[in-house]
């Protein structure tokens, strides 16, 4: 059982706030920074939907209210000073009062020796080469060959893993199933099937196991 902090034990500010960070449940990605006070927190626990309170307008506001992007609450967590929150969430639309997917979307530094990765990143750069052909691109190549060149390409890197894993070589392993999970993106772009397709397909079956668990507990 997951022990919960009580409300008396956050810390809010002098002027009775706390910083909620709103992160996307799925894709990880940070949507916006806003401020909560007792009651707005209250609100978005009863409801499962963010409420924040407006320190320009000194008023509670229910985030989509007005525009319809509601943020459905999958879970509230605090920091280890319990003086800051994170709010996983569900977002109904964007999150930035311009209309963007989250209020950060300006780069202020990116290193050179190190990028970011996200499988989001990686299919949009997938759908990219299928829609904007790339010359010398072998993923624009595999779009042009078409379907069963995609699948074979699937049904050989399938094999691969197999290989590796039995002679038991997780660097070989691992190599092989990056290789794979690739060639079956390029799939899922050229079958038209979307990474929240997955998502919702993978969370089905939990909560399936969960209640197959849970049956066979009770026998």
């Amino acid at each position: 059982m997951i022990n919960t902090v009580n409300l008396n034990e956050l810390k809010f500010d002098e002027k009775g706030l706390i910083p909620a960070i709103v992160t996307d449940a799925k894709t990880k990605r940070v949507l916006t920074l806003a401020y909560m006070n007792r009651e707005s927190l209250k609100i978005s626990m009863e409801k499962e939907l963010t409420c924040f309170f407006s320190r320009s307008r000194q008023e509670l506001w229910l985030k989509g209210e007005t525009s319809g992007n509601y943020q459905h609450i999958v879970s509230i967590t605090a920091d280890c000073d319990r003086d800051a929150l994170v709010v996983m969430v569900e977002p109904d639309g964007p999150a930035c009062h311009l209309n963007t997917e989250s209020c950060f979307e300006y780069p202020v530094f990116q290193s050179e020796n190190r990028s970011e990765f996200s499988y989001e990143g990686l299919l949009k750069l997938i759908e990219g080469r299928k829609e904007e052909k790339k010359e010398g691109s072998y993923t624009t190549y595999l779009f042009e060959k078409g379907l069963d060149k995609i699948l074979k390409k699937v049904g050989e890197e399938s094999t691969e893993v197999i290989i590796a894993a039995k002679a038991e070589d997780k660097k070989e392993t691992i190599y092989e199933i990056a290789d794979l999970a690739y060639h079956v993106m390029v799939l899922m772009v050229e079958a038209g099937i979307s990474l929240e397709d997955i998502r919702r397909e993978l969370a089905s079956r939990h909560v399936i196991d969960h209640k197959v668990k849970q049956e066979k507990m009770t026998k």
